[in-house]
C-alpha cells in the first residue's frame, strides 16, 4: 500500500468501463468510460476516453468526451475535448477546435451563486465581452 506522501496514480484503460463513482486520493488518468462522478487531485483524460458525470479536480487535463459539469482549480480542454455541461475554474486553457456545451464560470461566481449573492442579468441585457491585449 503506497503512502499518501508519495507520488502515486492511477489509471483507467481504454478496455475498461465503470459505472460508478470513483474517489482517488491519487492522481487518475482515464482512458476508458466512466458512468458516475470522479473526484481526485488530478486528472488527465485520453482522447478516447468518455465520462458521464460530474468532475471534480485540482487540476484536470480534458481530452476526450465529458457529459456533466466540471469543477477543476487548473483545468486545460484540448482540441479534442467534447464537453456538454458547466465549467467552473480558477484557471483556463482552451485549445482552439475544442468543443463546449455550457456555461463557464469562475469558481469565486460558483460560491457566489451558492450563497444566493450573484447578482442576475436583467432581461434583455446583453453580455458582455472583453478582449485582453
Amino acid at each position: 500500500m503506497a503512502s499518501r506522501n508519495s507520488s502515486t496514480f492511477s489509471v483507467l484503460g481504454s478496455d475498461l468501463m465503470v459505472k460508478g463513482d470513483i474517489k482517488a486520493s491519487a492522481d487518475l488518468h482515464i482512458d476508458g468510460s466512466v458512468e458516475g462522478d470522479i473526484a481526485c487531485t488530478s486528472l488527465v483524460q485520453g482522447e478516447t476516453s468518455d465520462v458521464t458525470g460530474a468532475i471534480k479536480a485540482e487540476s484536470a487535463r480534458l481530452a476526450g468526451t465529458v457529459t456533466g459539469s466540471i469543477t477543476a482549480r487548473e483545468l486545460v480542454i484540448l482540441k479534442t475535448a467534447k464537453i456538454d455541461g458547466d465549467v467552473f475554474y480558477d484557471a483556463l486553457t482552451i485549445e482552439q477546435g475544442a468543443q463546449v456545451e455550457g456555461r463557464f464560470a469562475h469558481r469565486d461566481a460558483k460560491k457566489a451563486a451558492q450563497a444566493g449573492t450573484a447578482t442576475q442579468p436583467q432581461a434583455g441585457a446583453k453580455p458582455e465581452l472583453s478582449v485582453a491585449n
